[in-house]
């Protein structure tokens, strides 16, 4: 049996991703292969916005793709400039300088782009989402029919 693609491809082959996925970005789980301070993109679905009393303005992002999930640290000086994309972003995409501290890997933000309308995409009839990999409800169903049809 075939290994389903990747909806991130690796940098190291050449291989088509399944769905639009942001242009050039990094998937979580290859954070490890730049080395520090190194200038990266990374994409994904916003599961975490902190904002603490005690961090005097800085923002924590949690984002979340297929492959892991990114930490990323928000100035308060960005955090006024992409302040939209920031607090009603579903679905970011940041690019920032890598920093490794006591085996954990954040993106200090420097540019943050609201890129939310991806989402939606997948969703539209006959868009990519049609064609992502994987068991459906048919297979899941054990009919051969999807249930919901």
């Amino acid at each position: 049996m075939e290994p389903a693609p990747r909806p991130f491809p690796d940098p190291r082959r050449t291989e088509a991703a399944p769905w639009p996925r942001p242009p050039a970005c990094l998937p979580a789980e290859l954070l490890d292969l730049p080395p520090q301070n190194a200038r990266v993109a990374v994409a994904g679905i916003v599961i975490l916005r902190q904002r603490p009393g005690t961090a005097k303005g800085v923002i924590f992002l949690t984002l979340e793709d297929e492959t892991g999930v990114v930490n990323v640290i928000v100035w308060r000086k960005l955090y006024e400039q992409f302040r939209r994309a920031v607090i009603s972003g579903r679905m970011l995409r940041v690019t920032g300088r890598l920093q490794r501290e006591n085996e954990v890997t954040h993106i200090i933000a420097e540019r943050i782009e609201d890129i939310s309308p991806m989402l939606d995409e997948l969703l539209r009839p006959g868009g990519p989402g049609d064609h992502m990999p994987g068991p459906g409800c048919a297979e899941a169903s054990g009919t051969g029919k999807n249930p919901l049809d």
